[in-house]
């Protein structure tokens, strides 16, 4: 009788993705809409939301969070909505870090 014991190489979990969720410049949304857009959906400070409503508006794109993707998806969703609701072009994407 083998008195050796095997062992089972324990497999490595891979982290899950991480995808950011943008805001895209227009030219037709109003500023202070991006910025509530920010604080409501995305929990920033007036403060914080300021500064990435000026990256939107200079680099034409501006990332609001860093997310797995359900919940990236979730957030694109709820800010497409809300801007269509409210007759507001504001596009949000989803791209993977």
């Amino acid at each position: 009788m083998d008195d050796t014991l095997t062992k089972t190489a324990k497999p490595k979990l891979k982290k899950p993705s991480q995808f950011q969720v943008l805001l895209l410049n227009d030219d037709y949304t109003e500023m202070d809409f991006v910025i509530e857009v920010l604080m409501q959906f995305f929990a920033k400070t007036e403060e914080a939301a300021h500064a990435i409503m000026l990256k939107v508006h200079i680099d034409g794109e501006g990332v609001c969070g860093i997310y797995s993707h359900d919940v990236a998806q979730t957030k694109v969703t709820q800010v497409i909505d809300f801007s269509r609701s409210n007759e507001q072009p504001l596009m949000c994407v989803v791209r993977e870090v």
